[in-house]
């Protein structure tokens, strides 16, 4: 099969690892391109290209975004692909210009979008939740597929190494949180319900970079650790000894399957991610915008031990299977 997965935002986070590893996985068998910005294959730890497997074509579009649109809709009429498989907003808009050309199939990271994807034939849903908004017909050419994710392992002096870099004891309580650092995460309410928690010998560490960093870090303490963007996630979550995430929003949490894999205990607030994921979890959730119930759920939790989870249901290659079933489906009732 012929596939074009198109995204066109310019740094890596949860979306764009989810389209890099359905690509790399799918180019193992198939004939796979990755239309992206040229932004997002610049020199810096938070690209996108040089995640892609040397089996996967590189198609590079440049300038604003109406005219990396145009760009990419003269590629997919080169290509003819038999499905193209966009990611996010632009590259939705991308496909509204080639209808009829292949299968058009979209990705909802977040939710649906009517000026973005009601044009489309088929989309994807990476959480049940989001199926409710799809109107029909579009509905009923709809699938929901969890999202996954494969263990990456962590340097085995990853611990020490990063703690003493840091200034952290080695017998510190480290609550971690790991993402985009923006208004939708909940960050502020995070420092908020550390510094009301009192937990001694404890510190709270946040790994990632994004629009609200600049601001949340001049409003907070120097002894709250906020590293930036990296490109050693596994590292920071073997430091880590209980996971947070105060989101607001989350539609599934990717970060939360990479702290299932850490084996970290799990804090989080009723997002519609974690809220799906809440029997994994196995923990209670706390309400969104609550710092004192969340600072209660850290001093109770402190000192939880690492834990299994159950991960088969969200093996990669196995979920790469249920999109090409999927893609397979959607061609053959286009064809009756």
């Amino acid at each position: 099969m012929k596939i074009v997965h198109i995204i066109l935002t310019h740094s890596f986070a949860g979306s764009e690892r989810h389209a890099v590893e359905l690509a790399n996985l799918q180019a193992e068998q198939h004939d796979v391109t990755m239309i992206l910005h040229q932004r997002g294959c610049e020199q810096r730890p938070d690209a996108i290209a040089h995640r892609l497997s040397a089996k996967v074509k590189v198609d590079i579009v440049r300038g604003w975004t109406p005219w990396a649109i145009w760009q990419c809709r003269q590629r997919l009429r080169q290509l003819a692909p038999d499905v193209a498989h966009a990611h996010l907003s632009a590259a939705c808009r991308a496909l509204h210009g080639v209808a009829g050309l292949c299968l058009r199939v979209a990705t909802l990271h977040i939710h649906y979008k009517k000026q973005q994807h009601r044009a489309l034939d088929a989309l994807i849903a990476i959480a049940p939740w989001q199926l409710d908004a799809i109107p029909e017909p579009l509905r009923s050419n709809s699938r929901q597929i969890d999202n996954w994710s494969l263990p990456t392992p962590a340097d085995p002096d990853a611990r020490t190494r990063l703690r003493q870099q840091y200034n952290i004891a080695e017998d510190a309580i480290v609550f971690g949180a790991l993402g985009r650092v923006e208004h939708s995460k909940g960050h502020d309410v995070l420092i908020e319900a550390f510094q009301q928690a009192k937990i001694p010998n404890s510190r709270l560490v946040i790994v990632g970079q994004g629009k609200s960093w600049q601001q949340i870090r001049q409003q907070t303490p120097a002894d709250i650790i906020m590293p930036g963007f990296s490109d050693e996630p596994q590292n920071w979550l073997r430091c880590f000894d209980l996971f947070v995430s105060t989101a607001r929003t989350e539609p599934f949490g990717l970060v939360f399957l990479e702290a299932m894999h850490a084996g970290l205990p799990i804090l989080a607030t009723a997002s519609e991610g974690a809220s799906y994921l809440q029997p994994c979890i196995a923990r209670p959730l706390t309400p969104i915008d609550d710092p004192q119930a969340l600072a209660q759920a850290m001093r109770e939790h402190a000192t939880a031990p690492r834990q299994q989870y159950p991960m088969d249901r969200f093996l990669p290659a196995a979920k790469a299977d249920e999109v090409l079933a999927f893609y397979q489906q959607q061609l053959a009732k286009s064809r009756i």
